[in-house]
Order: C-alpha cells, then structure tokens, then sequence
C-alpha cells in the first residue's frame, strides 16, 4: 500500500490560481472527440481560457510547441487524429508544454486501449479518467461500459497511486467525490452534480480544463485539484437553478463565467 502524506493543496491555493487563469487567458490546444468539441471550446472560453481545437498532423506539433497547454481525448481516435495526437505530444514533452491524457473507453477496445498505452511514453502532465479507465490504463482492469465506470473511485484509490508513481502523472479519478494523486499525496474533492454525466462533454471538458490551469503551476496536484474545484462548484450551481440536463447545459456555462475566487474559498471541499 502506497504511504501518503496529507495534501499541502488548500481551498485558497485552488482560489488564486483561478484568479492567474483570468489574467493570463491560457492558450489551450484541444485534441478531442467530435462529440464534445464544442461544448469543450464554449468551457475554455467561459472560464477565461482560450480553445484551439488544432488536431490533424503537422500542424498539430507545430502548434503544440506554442501552446499554453495541451488535451489528448481517445473519445473518437480516427487514424489521422491519432498521427496527430502522437505528433502533439511528444512535441510537448519536448517543449515543456503540460498536457493532459484523457483515456476514454480504454480497456476493452483495442485501437484506442494500444494508443493509450504509446501516449504514455510521452510522459503526460496529468491523466483524467473515470475509475475503470484509470485501472484498464494501469493494465489491472477491463474498462467500463463504453464511457460509463463500471468501477467505483475508491476501487480505483490505490491503483491510482501506483500509476501515478510509474508514469510521474498525476492522476485524478472522476466519480462523485473525484480522487487525485501524484502518488505521494492524496485530494479528495467532494463538490459537484450528477448532472454532469447527463450532459455530453462533462467529463470530457474538465480535461481541456486541467491542461488550462497545469499552464499556471509547477504543481500539476494543485493544477488538478483547482481544476476540478472551479469546474464542479461551477456545476454544482448551474444545477441548482436548472430543471434537467438541458437547462444544467446552459446554466453551467454561465456559471463557469461568473465564477470568482470567493465562490471558491466559499463552496470549496477540498480534503
């Protein structure tokens, strides 16, 4: 059992990162699935980022090295955007770039499960999945049903960890209270709403999300972890004015555009 050591993130550290993200608009490059571009590029930009969805070969390096940050999604792996995806990052790697692996449906499907396995020798920044993603990656599980876990976080807790030390990633588990290690020291962050798994793209967003605020910190557990807070207290409000996943939609882009430090120092649960 991997020994951990109580986080040093803090509700405040999460709170002045959001305020570097307003003010430096990070540039990130998005390479996504078609479901979700769009819901993905409309998060940047309500959040104060700026989405570059740039995501076929040769210009997918070039503009990977001059890029903020970075999202690798396996949601629609065709065989040109997986050129494209390889191409990006190793160009991050190379240039220093934070970039997010965003693992989805690996397991039991074998084109996106072996591309998966080649993207992880170009040393993501952080991994973001759901808990049977995070264990198919790790090589201890079959996957989900299609995007959907089959697996609950705390199952995945552990797995995490060691993936996290092997990879030198931080990994963070999305479920109702999210898990995120870099294997040393472990967050809990316990705000949020179901409604995001009714929407197309909610967890897919928070990717691209996390590559906007690894551009603002040496510490990719405190990028995460902000990350996730600013995502899900955000979402945690539109739902509290939305009458089904429709309005929640709506609602929880403008919610991530009003959202402040305040809100997060406030509706924060991190632990």
């Amino acid at each position: 059992m991997t020994s951990f050591v109580h986080t040093s993130v803090s509700v405040e550290d999460c709170a002045l990162l959001l305020d570097r993200l307003r003010e430096r608009a990070p540039l990130v490059q998005a390479i996504t699935n078609g479901v979700v571009t769009n819901f993905t590029a409309n998060v940047l930009l309500a959040l104060g980022a700026a989405p570059a969805m740039v995501d076929i070969p040769v210009e997918s390096g070039a503009f990977a090295a001059i890029a903020d940050g970075l999202l690798v999604n396996l949601g629609t792996p065709h065989e040109e955007q997986r050129r494209a995806m390889r191409e990006a990052a190793e160009v991050a790697r190379a240039s220093g770039v934070p970039w997010v692996l965003d693992p989805v449906a690996v397991g039991f499907l074998p084109v996106r499960t072996s591309l998966a396995a080649d993207l992880l020798s170009f040393e993501p920044t952080i991994i973001r999945g759901n808990a049977s993603e995070i264990l198919a990656l790790a090589g201890v599980g079959a996957g989900g049903r299609g995007v959907d876990a089959s697996d609950g976080v705390e199952a995945a807790s552990e797995t995490a960890s060691q993936l996290a030390l092997r990879t030198g990633a931080v990994v963070a588990v999305s479920g109702p209270v999210d898990h995120l290690t870099d294997g040393r020291r472990r967050v809990r962050v316990g705000t949020g709403t179901p409604l995001l798994t009714r929407v197309t793209g909610g967890g897919c967003a928070l990717g691209a999300v996390m590559a906007a605020f690894a551009s603002l910190t040496d510490d990719a557990l405190l990028a995460a972890t902000a990350a996730t807070t600013a995502y899900t207290i955000a979402a945690q409000t539109a739902a509290a004015s939305s009458s089904g996943p429709g309005s929640f939609a709506v609602a929880f882009l403008d919610a991530l555009s009003t959202l402040t430090a305040t809100d997060v120092r406030e509706l924060g649960a991190v632990s």
